[in-house]
Order: structure tokens, then sequence, then C-alpha cells
């Protein structure tokens, strides 16, 4: 898996709270060896980047759903943009999420 330690990235590619968070989330769910804060957020998830596959990406939209309240749909054409990274994802929670965590 190709991922940069975001001690590594410049200011602006940090991540937020709210990334971490979510990156945590990912990190407990797929019982990674990785600690949320080595996740760049501007990586890809699924392939290069962090490497998830189809499964991976199941079990995280079955996360997000419990722990946000966000429904990712399989037909949605904007899934490859959505799941582009953990950023565009964190965005697309925002915008969609129904529960506080």
């Amino acid at each position: 898996m190709n991922r940069i330690a975001t001690e590594m990235l410049p200011e602006s590619a940090a991540p937020s709270a709210a990334e971490l968070e979510l990156a945590e989330l990912i990190v407990t769910t797929l019982n990674l060896e990785i600690k949320a804060t080595e996740i760049d957020p501007d990586a890809p998830l699924y392939g290069d980047g962090l490497g998830l596959d189809s499964i991976d990406i199941l079990e995280i939209a079955l996360a997000l759903s419990k722990h946000f309240g966000v429904q990712l749909r399989s037909d949605d054409e904007d899934n490859r943009r959505i799941l582009g990274s953990l950023r565009s994802l964190n965005q697309h929670i925002q915008r969609h999420r129904t529960k506080s965590s």
C-alpha cells in the first residue's frame, strides 16, 4: 500500500479533525494495521493509495450509515468522486450526515 504519513505533507494537505475521525472509523472498521494519522487525506482510497477493494468499500459504507447516517448507494454515478479520497468522502459526509457523532 502506498501511504504518505501526514507528517510529511504540506500544511494545506494536513487532515482536518473530521477527516481524522473518518480515518479512524476506516482503520477500525477494516482492522487496518496503520494509524489514522498515516492516511493521506488526498490519496485515493480505492486501488492505489490506501489500497481498498470493493469489499472494503462495502464495509465502509455500512459503517458510515451506522456512524453518520449517510447512505452510499451502489448505483450512484458520483461514487467514484465521493470515494476518491478521504477528503472527498469527508466532504460528502459533512453535506449529507443525519446523525451527530
